[in-house]
């Protein structure tokens, strides 16, 4: 939890907005954003596009990448959140998409998740993720705590370098 107050307090000292795209986690890394104080200032909110055709419709994957790709896959996850962070108009949009299990997806194993995060400026950082052997709620939780902790430090770092720029002198 205090990953997810540090996270709220750095968007909200850079005047940031977040957003997600969410397909395994149907909604817990929104939620659990919004769990603290001061969210409402800085969580814009967010996507649950758990069914592929969602993905398409709501998020404008192209079906030739999730046919190509799948939707357990590091295509799809940039994708989401690119496309996220341009429909909802946000700083950062994190994307999550994988498979919970009990059983394999796409001949891909229960446990194997791809995640992103796109920044304004259309950079985008991809995750993988892989866990055997547990419950499909502990890897959601696993997840979300896991891109909690990437985006904060994506945030931290975006930060630095805007401080670097503005004590640049000025040609």
């Amino acid at each position: 939890m205090e990953a997810v107050k540090e996270l709220i307090e750095v968007a909200g000292q850079n005047g940031w907005t977040i957003g997600s795209a969410e397909s395994l986690t149907a909604g817990l890394f929104s939620a659990t954003i919004a769990s603290c104080p001061g969210a409402s200032a800085v969580l814009k909110g967010g996507y649950v596009t758990y069914f592929t055709e969602m993905k398409e419709r709501m998020l404008d994957v192209p079906a030739l990448l999730i046919e190509r790709f799948g939707v357990v896959s590091k295509p799809c996850a940039r994708a989401m959140a690119l496309n996220a962070q341009r429909l909802m108009d946000v700083d950062f949009a994190v994307s999550f998409t994988g498979n919970a299990g009990p059983s394999a997806m796409e001949g891909k194993p229960a446990g194997l998740v791809y995640c992103a995060v796109a920044k304004r400026d259309g950079t985008v950082f991809d995750f993988r993720f892989q866990w055997d052997g547990l419950a499909r709620n502990e890897i959601r939780a696993r997840v979300v705590a896991g891109m909690v902790a990437n985006t904060l430090t994506i945030m931290k770092e975006e930060s630095e370098w805007q401080k670097r720029q503005q004590l640049r002198p000025q040609k």
